[in-house]
């Protein structure tokens, strides 16, 4: 048998197991991928919605350094994601941990949870602007999240454009910002993505009507990042990921009351 690729997540976690750190260690094994998770905040969440955030304080944010730094001085990571860091301190300490990486890195800027429940302090956002950016492979916002990292709100296509132009400019290699919180049309979810010298590429995928949407960030950035531990190049890894997630939601069930993730292990075979 072959040895897996590595991927890590530095994200929060979610008990209910929809978003950040369960999400993408799910998601990691569902491409064959070893997952490694370094946490970075716990959450009081459900399907209904987040109650609770901790991240406690600075010295906290030393604890997440040295977690990340020994996995890091162990494991032969190919692949890396960011999901919710929750502070300045703590993004500062991630940048920080992965200046002198030698393997793709995927920004997934989370700054809410979807009732609106701040996931990242004011500092966090410049910090990552300023040190994290530049050493990502791929920044993956979503509208609110471009517009609040840019500050160009995002009313079209032009604003978008100049959005995701904004985002290059600070640093990163490449912008994928997602069509869900974007109007469809004629039933297609449009994500766009912009690499360097080219236009901005639109990736068109049917719209799934399903409530089972929690957690479809984390699990589209982590597929991302499992593609490209895997070997992928960054366009082909887009794509790949985009197909799965798109079959993960027409395959979702619920779980709870509220909005259930994706299924995860939709490629996974059933069990007798």
């Amino acid at each position: 048998m072959n040895t897996p690729p590595c991927a890590l997540a530095i994200a929060g976690s979610d008990p209910s197991g929809g978003a950040g750190i369960q999400a993408d260690l799910k998601t990691f094994m569902a491409h064959g991928c070893y997952g490694a998770g370094v946490i970075t905040a716990l959450t009081a969440q459900n399907t209904q919605g987040v109650a609770a955030v901790h991240a406690p304080n600075a010295q906290f944010a030393q604890f997440v350094a040295l977690e990340l730094r020994l996995v890091l001085d162990d494991l032969p990571v190919k692949a890396a994601k960011t999901g919710m860091l929750a502070s300045g301190d703590i993004v500062r300490v991630v940048a920080s941990e992965l200046a002198d990486k030698n393997f793709p890195l995927v920004v997934d800027p989370v700054s809410a949870s979807g009732r609106g429940l701040s996931l990242l302090d004011a500092e966090g956002v410049t910090v990552i602007v300023e040190r994290l950016l530049p050493l990502a492979d791929l920044v993956t916002p979503n509208r609110p999240e471009a517009e609040l990292l840019t500050g160009i709100k995002v009313t079209g296509r032009e604003s978008l454009f100049a959005a995701m132009e904004r985002l290059l400019s600070f640093g990163c290699k490449a912008a994928l910002v997602k069509g869900g919180h974007m109007e469809t049309q004629d039933g297609m979810l449009t994500d766009w993505l912009l690499l360097p010298g080219q236009a901005p590429l639109a990736l068109c995928i049917p719209k799934v009507d399903t409530p089972h949407t929690h957690g479809t960030g984390c699990a589209l950035s982590a597929a991302i990042t499992a593609r490209l531990a895997l070997g992928d190049a960054l366009h082909d890894a887009v794509l790949a990921a985009q197909v799965w997630l798109n079959r993960a939601l027409a395959a979702g069930f619920a779980v709870g009351g509220g909005a259930s993730p994706p299924n995860h292990l939709v490629d996974f075979p059933a069990r007798n």
